[in-house]
């Protein structure tokens, strides 16, 4: 528990009237007042020692994530990040740094940004890699700007089995912008390319396709290529899940003009739901056209290895009407988590966790197939996501897999109506045998 040094109701009053407010629950009006306990019972003179025990025994009384088994996924991943990535990126000089506007100072923050764009171009094998993103949706919906500042064309085309939210993002992004979004249909867990085909004309300026997407499942990006050369002027983007990348072929090999995704899952923490970490990676051709910054390396006057901003297009640095974004940050604290973790772990290291979750994934489809009243609801390969179905309540399976300490997953109905009975559940090598056995079992005994 922290310190607190408790206010006089002198210096509560005139924050009060600096604040303009009469009381302090107003502080609190904007919490719904079912979750808001307004008052804890506390007896009148107890010692700090006395308060803070009490505090303490009440604070008891939460669940923290790490007492559970959790296998929610979705797009925030609960993989183990080594001790070393948090010793790192506590180091003062890092998490107090701004912007490295001042080469001459920022040399430690600049040099691994240059090593986090380095390390994204290595994964999906593309030229260039930004210095960062707020987190994957945004990546992705800039990468929709993006394609359509290069061929000026209106019609974008999304299969469904792009993340939900991420489809919502792309939605808030485009309120202003001329262009269509046209939804894809899936079948199998997977793109329908009859659909898709059906769709794109010369006047489609990209193609999204999630790699894995968000039912776990591997697209046919091979097949969709072919379809794609018929109409050269359509950007081919491609959002993966970076893990895979440690075990799949990168989205290089299959002719993606742009990959982003989040490298969330590559030593940050959940942090209930951010910051997290975009990246945005493409080729050399459209470096102009990137948004946020690029740190670049050179040499000094006294030739001395040397990092700078090479590249800032955003509205702060050049005229409006030029800039490709008002992305005014990149998330580089998050990026050195990032850093730091690749490095420790090393190639072999990330082929060896990316290997642990797919094969947790598949030994639960093995015991689940063996259940009666639950099903695998897609035949396509997966990586380390399953969409599972049943008979029974989705919401009370997962209410008593909660009280076995267990997060099950999450319920998809809300975004795929014919699937209102389905659950994602999602494997990293933080799942042990014994949690995917015990979650086997409490289904099994319903």
């Amino acid at each position: 528990m922290s310190n607190y040094i408790v206010h006089s109701k002198e210096d509560r009053d005139k924050i009060l009237k600096f604040l303009g407010i009469q009381s302090i629950e107003e502080l609190f009006k904007f919490i719904p007042k079912e979750v808001l306990k307004t008052k804890i019972e506390i007896s009148d003179n107890l010692s700090e020692k006395q308060i803070k025990d009490k505090l303490t025994s009440i604070a008891k009384l939460n669940k923290p994530l790490n007492s559970f088994s959790s296998f929610l996924g979705g797009g925030a991943y609960n993989n183990y990040i080594p001790s070393v990535v948090d010793y790192v990126t506590s180091i003062s000089q890092f998490y107090t740094a701004y912007t490295p506007y001042q080469a001459e100072i920022s040399q430690g923050t600049l040099q691994y940004i240059f090593e986090f764009q380095s390390l994204m171009c290595r994964l999906t094998g593309m030229d260039v890699s930004n210095a960062s993103m707020y987190d994957g949706g945004s990546s992705l919906a800039e990468a929709i700007l993006f394609a359509k500042r290069i061929n000026n064309k209106k019609k974008i085309l999304i299969p469904k089995t792009v993340n939900p939210q991420y489809r919502q993002i792309i939605r808030t992004y485009i309120t202003a912008v001329d262009v269509e979004i046209v939804e894809i249909d899936y079948q199998d867990g997977i793109t329908n390319l009859t659909n898709l085909a059906k769709n794109i004309d010369s006047d489609t300026s990209s193609v999204v396709i999630q790699n894995p997407n968000f039912f776990g499942c591997f697209e046919e990006v091979f097949k969709i290529r072919e379809i794609l050369k018929k109409y050269p002027d359509c950007l081919y983007i491609i959002y993966t899940y970076p893990m895979s990348l440690a075990l799949i072929k990168p989205p290089s090999e299959y002719g993606a003009d742009v990959v982003v995704g989040d490298a969330q899952c590559f030593g940050n923490h959940l942090n209930l739901g951010g910051p997290y970490v975009g990246f945005f990676t493409t080729k050399e051709k459209y470096l102009r056209q990137m948004p946020g910054r690029i740190v670049g390396k050179t040499v000094d006057k006294s030739g001395n290895e040397a990092y700078v901003l090479t590249f800032q297009t955003r509205e702060q640095h050049i005229r409006k009407s030029k800039a490709t974004s008002n992305i005014c940050s990149n998330h580089s604290l998050n990026a050195l988590a990032s850093v730091v973790y690749l490095t420790i772990l090393g190639e072999n290291g990330l082929k060896n966790t990316a290997n642990l979750c797919i094969q947790k994934a598949n030994y639960f489809k093995e015991q689940i197939s063996a259940l009666s009243k639950f099903e695998i609801n897609f035949k396509s390969r997966v990586f380390n996501e399953i969409v599972i179905t049943s008979d029974l309540d989705i919401s009370k399976v997962l209410k008593i897999l909660y009280k076995n300490r267990i997060l099950g997953g999450i319920p998809i109905g809300k975004y795929y109506p014919e699937l209102k009975n389905s659950i994602l559940v999602s494997f990293t090598e933080n799942n042990s045998k014994e949690d995917i056995d015990k979650y086997v079992s409490v289904l099994k005994s319903l």
